[in-house]
């Protein structure tokens, strides 16, 4: 299905039934409503204004328009602040309280947001739970966004130290757990424990690995409580949340997206295009500033639909310039077709465009949507509307989606510790994530990224680029299962309290390997070394570990001065250093040639997908690229070669 996003209360009600006629003509069947509609809903305490959202879903349900409604929770009114100045969060950077006059104002911490939320909830849910139109639900909207899950409040403190009791049960297992006899940070009891902001330097990295699970608890528990209430009064709706990507919520998103029946995502190729990679110089990032770098979207599409296993949402994409990040170019043409093929081919079940018509008001007057403030179409209305009436007529939503025969690990974790102990200034979780996966994709395999409580046994490949906590369950799992398993440096490094392993580095992947780690060092961006694989050599570059191996150890590659880099025991292979792509693609290559994973070449452009019996080709390039077609394979859409920005579907006969 498509769909988009609208906001009746932003319009002349006397628009509402053309605008629905149109939505249905262009092909839309679902419609988002509601998200940031509190203060219409209920203009003061207990004041509830519900017949013009009546109105809005009737005029819409009249042209045979589903309704996905929302749980308004990202915007608490004024009069609720007013009430409730303790409901605002405290900056962790500056300590400075976030005021009243954007969105996201408001602590997860705060018990008293909390029962406010489940009133606005019960209120709404009880009301539309089972009207006929409304179909599912979504739950607040882009949760710990703006980097709004950490909050240095009193009752974040407060929260935090409950947290902490129920946790560690007594105050000297918190100081032996944290390691607080180091600079006399012991603490008497649980009443005295601050929070790890705010401090001369750093904190104890167990104290702010600590303040990060509560903080991700927090935020898992008011959203749970949300969709209990919305279980309770909207039997056979669905439920959903649109995260951004999982990265930037610093939660633990596997646990968050647990009681949905699917995951959502806002899909913003361009403007996180320009937040992530604005570092690029000029002639770099001109190949990507109107198309979108082309893993990058994949990239989080694959992590959405690996926290459920299931198919998932695209409850808002991009259709033309928005207006948050910091520079907001236009999709050059044929960019937001690809984009929704590029969706379609990694799992999405539903594409919905945000929005409907662009705001002439407010912060957001300068995001396009798909018509105009003069409610002209918009540049891309002609592009949009062709595409939905291209795929619809194709059927390919209907293929479902088989797991891959590689997938790579993701976990909270990884990211916490990375962030907390970071050890070269210029090296993130995320970008070992990404480069991992990029090297992978440049295989023109399926990737799926899961997160270490997943079933690996339907994999042949799996590949860890950051678990510095490993569990039992883990390492039982990797025991049993037939499945290949590579190991990139840091994995097993730390125990669950942030502390070395007693028996060193990997910790409990010693099992699995017998190797330790005797020291690791980092290095100079500028200062990469050789490293030598098959005869070849590709370079050492910013984490280096040095290796204690056993003899029955197989080394894989060795740095420049012989020393082993990578090493290799039967089913498991483990990396001591990150490298170059070059590297990385070689010996994933090689891995899948061992495997019988099949593997293609093709352009740097061009990039691949499978689902089910279609396979997809997206060219994020301005030059033809040539498909990997073969005698057997079917074109449906496109052509070979394939143009610039263009797609291309096939299946096998």
């Amino acid at each position: 299905m498509f769909g988009v996003c609208y906001y009746p209360e932003h319009w002349p009600e006397a628009m509402w039934a053309d605008d629905a006629r149109r939505m249905a003509e262009l092909g839309l069947e679902v419609v988002r409503l509601a998200e940031f509609a509190w203060s219409r809903i209920e203009p003061e305490r207990d004041r509830f204004e519900f017949d013009w959202l009546d109105r809005a879903i009737d005029v819409l349900a009249a042209e045979g328009l589903k309704v996905v409604l929302c749980t308004p929770t990202a915007t608490p009114p004024k009069w609720l602040i007013d009430e409730h100045p303790d409901i605002l969060p405290r900056d962790p950077e500056s300590g400075l309280t976030r005021g009243f006059g954007s969105r996201r104002h408001y602590d997860f911490s705060s018990p008293v947001y909390l029962a406010e939320s489940e009133r606005i909830v019960t209120n709404m849910a009880a009301r539309y739970g089972q009207h006929p139109a409304v179909v599912g639900w979504q739950t607040d909207n882009e949760l710990c966004c703006h980097d709004t899950t950490l909050s240095g409040s009193a009752s974040a403190r407060t929260g935090f130290q409950r947290w902490c009791r129920d946790t560690y049960g007594t105050i000297d297992a918190l100081n032996h757990a944290w390691g607080n006899v180091f600079w006399s940070m012991e603490y008497r009891q649980f009443e005295d424990i601050e929070l790890p902001l705010y401090a001369v330097t750093e904190c104890s990295p167990a104290h702010q690995l600590a303040f990060r699970r509560y903080a991700s608890d927090a935020v898992i528990q008011f959203h749970q409580r949300q969709v209990d209430i919305i279980r309770e009064h909207a039997p056979r709706r669905f439920v959903t949340h649109n995260f951004i990507p999982p990265v930037d919520t610093g939660v633990d998103n596997a646990a968050l997206a647990a009681p949905l029946d699917f995951p959502s995502y806002d899909n913003y190729p361009l403007g996180r295009s320009d937040l992530r990679f604005k570092h690029w110089p000029a002639e770099r990032f001109g190949d990507i500033m109107r198309t979108g770098h082309p893993d990058f979207s994949a990239y989080t599409f694959d992590q959405i639909r690996g926290l459920q296993r299931t198919g998932f949402w695209v409850m808002e994409q991009q259709p033309g310039p928005v207006n948050w990040a910091d520079a907001n170019p236009k999709p050059l043409p044929g960019m937001v077709r690809l984009w929704t093929w590029e969706a379609i081919a990694h799992g999405a079940d539903v594409v919905s465009y945000f929005r409907w018509r662009q705001a002439p008001f407010a912060q957001e007057q300068m995001h396009a949507g798909l018509r105009r403030p003069d409610d002209s179409p918009s540049e891309t209305w002609p592009e949009i509307e062709a595409t939905i009436r291209e795929i619809l007529d194709l059927g390919v939503m209907n293929e479902a989606q088989r797991h891959a025969d590689v997938a790579m690990i993701a976990d909270a974790h990884g990211y916490w510790l990375s962030d907390i102990e970071k050890q070269h200034a210029s090296l993130t979780f995320d970008d070992v994530q990404f480069d991992v996966y990029r090297a992978l994709r440049a295989l023109g395999i399926n990737i799926d990224i899961v997160s270490p409580q997943a079933d690996l046994s339907v994999y042949r490949l799996v590949v860890v680029p950051c678990l510095p906590v490993v569990d039992a369950s883990f390492v039982e799992q990797a025991q049993r299962v037939s499945t290949h398993f590579i190991f990139l440096p840091r994995c097993g490094s730390k125990t669950d309290q942030f502390n070395l392993p007693g028996a060193l580095p990997p910790g409990a992947l010693q099992s699995l390997l017998p190797i330790k780690v005797s020291s690791v060092e980092t290095l100079r961006p500028d200062c990469s070394e050789a490293l030598n694989i098959d005869d070849q050599v590709f370079a050492s570059r910013l984490w280096r570990e040095t290796l204690l191996i056993d003899d029955d150890v197989d080394i894989v590659a060795r740095y420049g001065d012989d020393e082993a880099a990578a090493v290799r025991k039967d089913r498991f292979t483990y990396i001591a250093t990150l490298s170059c792509r070059d590297f990385l693609e070689h010996l994933f290559r090689s891995s899948c040639d061992e495997l019988g994973i099949e593997t293609t070449q093709p352009s740097s452009a061009l990039r691949l997908r499978q689902r089910g019996r279609y396979h997809f080709a997206l060219n994020y390039g301005s030059a033809t690229a040539e498909l990997p077609l073969k005698d057997d394979d079917t074109l449906i859409v496109g052509h070979q070669p394939l143009s610039p920005h263009d797609v291309a579907v096939w299946r096998k006969d």
